[in-house]
């Protein structure tokens, strides 16, 4: 009976201890990741940034264009 616990008290300290392991290591994958996206959202502010201008300019250019659309159309 004694031997039965010994093996059953392994079994469970490996089965813990493989788990605690994959969960370190998935930990490590995941923060990798979220390492990488954060880098990359770095990199992109800038772009973003741009285009946000140049969508503001664009909305500006197409109210001036409608104006004088309008005004073409009255004369």
């Amino acid at each position: 009976m004694m031997k039965l616990d010994l093996r059953v008290a392994a079994a469970l300290f490996s089965a813990l201890a493989l788990q605690t392991a994959s969960a370190l290591i998935w930990a490590g994958g995941a923060s990798a990741r979220l390492n990488e996206l954060e880098a990359r959202l770095r990199a992109q502010q800038p772009v973003a940034e741009r285009i946000a201008r140049l969508e503001t300019q664009m909305t500006l250019a197409q109210q001036s264009l409608d104006r004088i659309e309008r005004r073409l159309d009255r004369k």
